[in-house]
């Protein structure tokens, strides 16, 4: 069942978006969010640190750029089934920032987040789960995606991160 067979599903990710961008209302918060958001487009947070760490950490390099790949094959695969959806963003609130298309589902800065922080937990970057989950959180602040949009983001990013672990741990050296 869909969240539209749903009867209160609907009402209930309105309600959530409306609550959460309230927040937005404090500047600071704002400005988090914002800059989250930033960071976040189109994965380039997650890439550039994926390619800085690659450059860092010789041993592990092709790990790392494994997982970049794989972060950025995640926030493909979003885009692809965004298109496919189509699903509008929240027009019941005033969005805190703009947002590179109008469709909303899944979160394609959720996708990328994801997948980055499976990539990132697994080559031992502890702060990559709590990065990711402000990130995802940053894009209902802003006003920009349903919580159901978010959840299956992230959902899809860590996912299809995680199927290529084995692939990217191929790269690592003792």
């Amino acid at each position: 069942m869909d969240d539209l067979d749903h009867p209160h599903a609907p009402d209930l990710d309105h309600r959530i978006v409306s609550a959460l961008r309230a927040y937005g209302a404090d500047p600071r918060v704002a400005a988090a969010a914002r800059a989250l958001s930033r960071a976040g487009e189109h994965g380039a947070l997650w890439l550039a640190a994926g390619l800085a760490a690659a450059a860092a950490d010789r041993p592990r390099r092709t790990a790392w750029l494994r997982g970049t790949a794989l972060t950025a094959a995640a926030h493909l695969t979003g885009m692809g089934v965004k298109r496919l959806v189509r699903r509008p963003r929240p027009a019941h609130v005033a969005p805190l920032v703009r947002t590179a298309g109008r469709h909303s589902f899944p979160s394609c800065h959720a996708t990328s987040a994801g997948a980055a922080a499976v990539v990132f937990g697994t080559l031992g970057v502890r702060a990559a789960w709590p990065l990711a989950a402000a990130v995802c959180a940053s894009r209902l602040v802003a006003g920009v995606h349903y919580p159901s949009d978010v959840a299956a983001g992230a959902a899809l990013g860590a996912l299809t991160a995680r199927l290529g672990t084995g692939w990217m741990r191929g790269g690592t050296r003792a």
